[in-house]
């Protein structure tokens, strides 16, 4: 007794934060929202722990994302469950096959993946530890561990997740019933026991963007008014594995400069399924010289088996066709030229995300932000977002819209090449050859009815 009584006083009194000791209280989720690596596992294991300790031959449950998160995190981390029981001296066993551990007491501490919500039909548990509950693939697993909560008195679940604006996390956040705890934790009140570089790292990578507060300071993003894009759209179509494909797609938004102050180029590869869906593939994008940028490109189109290569090429001209084959002469290329504003070019793209018709294989942080956060009338330039568009342009997902048919008819084509060219340019985007005459008879047109 008097080492878990030691055990307990040293973590309770010198070690722990506030907010990692949850009290005893009448609450039933207590929900640790904090950033990576400000002590979550740590917060939530000592808590279980201690409830199984101190409530012999009681039954709990761990349930994380997958099976190798609950074992290698949850139970066999530095901070896990295994460390923790037995600095207590009161770990009797622990089965990694039957994924389980028992304590001397009787009680029993049982290892769920997330990934099988019906391994939940049948168990019963006094209380709960569920990490990374924003990361999880199958909400309907958090519905069932709630059928499970049937023993004792009072069964109590502990949440601790870096918070992502899931249905579930919204959920617990707004909850009004006074059941519901939330805390908070940033990446930095662990500062003293992460690394001086970790956390360089970190403030130079993500201080002061949408990824960063979430990610470091624990906020609940909400959406961006007046932005095309919502987060749920995007997070409920994720999907981890791409289907049989038709067309792959690399396309590219180039930066004609390089340097520590120039934009990134956005490289985003997208895919047409045999379902008939959208999906983005995977996020290149760079801040690189011209020739490190191309030569990225061309990786991705070789890595992925794509069909071609589509660019924007109102600012480079054939100069980003050069640039592209002198990496790889024979890859399919095709230059495209933006004769819309954005909102327009963006608008139908962003409607298909609506309609749940694209999904995003895996995560993809940087792109996703800018989706998220882009105002449409702002006069901002978003590369991975300007090339994502392009993508799903090029595979035939936004045309036969009536924004797009009325705005063709008006593009004016050139007298030399005959390429398309927006109202108010005074040379061809394509050969550089001025025009002669104005286009005036076009600003008289009225706009459709876009609804239809």
């Amino acid at each position: 007794m008097h080492q878990i009584a030691a055990s307990r006083v040293l973590w309770a009194n010198q070690l722990a934060r506030p907010e990692q000791i949850p009290n005893d209280g009448d609450w039933s989720v207590y929900l640790y929202l904090a950033g990576r690596g400000a002590g979550k596992t740590r917060t939530a294991a000592e808590w279980i722990a201690w409830q199984a300790i101190r409530q012999p031959n009681t039954r709990w449950a761990v349930i994380a994302a997958t099976f190798s998160d609950v074992r290698g995190t949850c139970a066999e981390g530095e901070s896990g469950l295994i460390a923790i029981l037995r600095r207590y001296g009161v770990l009797r066993t622990y089965n990694r096959s039957l994924m389980e551990i028992r304590l001397n007491n009787g009680s029993l501490i049982k290892l769920i993946s997330a990934e099988e919500p019906d391994r939940l039909r049948g168990p019963q548990f006094h209380g709960a530890w569920c990490d990374e509950l924003a990361a999880w693939n199958y909400p309907e697993t958090w519905e069932q561990l709630q059928f499970t909560l049937r023993l004792g008195d009072h069964p109590q679940v502990i949440v601790t997740t870096t918070p992502r604006p899931t249905k579930i996390i919204r959920e617990l956040v707004a909850n009004k019933d006074g059941l519901n705890q939330v805390v908070r934790g940033s990446t930095f009140d662990n500062a003293k026991n992460l690394a001086p570089s970790f956390l360089t790292n970190l403030r130079a990578k993500y201080e002061g963007t949408r990824l960063g507060r979430q990610e470091l300071y624990a906020e609940v993003m909400s959406d961006t008014e007046g932005a095309l894009w919502r987060y749920q759209d995007i997070e409920e179509t994720r999907v981890e594995a791409l289907p049989e494909m038709v067309r792959i797609i690399v396309a590219v938004d180039p930066a004609v400069t390089s340097g520590d102050d120039s934009d990134e180029t956005g490289i985003v590869v997208v895919g047409k399924g045999v379902d008939g869906r959208g999906y983005v593939i995977a996020d290149r994008s760079c801040r690189d010289t011209v020739l490190g940028w191309a030569q990225r490109v061309v990786a991705a189109y070789e890595e992925f088996g794509a069909d071609r290569v589509v660019a924007e090429k109102n600012q480079g001209g054939d100069f980003i066709e050069q640039t592209i084959r002198s990496v790889l002469p024979t890859v399919s290329y095709k230059g495209v030229t933006a004769r819309v504003g954005k909102r327009l070019r963006a608008e139908p793209i962003a409607a298909l995300y609506e309609q749940r018709r694209i999904s995003h294989v895996g995560s993809f942080d940087k792109l996703e932000g800018q989706m998220l956060e882009w105002l449409p009338d702002s006069g901002t330039s978003p590369d991975r977002l300007d090339a994502l568009v392009h993508g799903f342009t090029e595979l035939g997902f936004a045309t036969g819209g009536s924004a797009d048919r009325f705005f063709a008819s008006l593009a004016p084509l050139c007298p030399n090449c005959s390429h398309p060219n927006s109202l108010d340019a005074p040379n061809c985007l394509s050969c550089g050859k001025m025009f002669v005459e104005a286009f005036s008879t076009h600003t008289s047109v009225g706009f459709p009815d876009f609804s239809q």
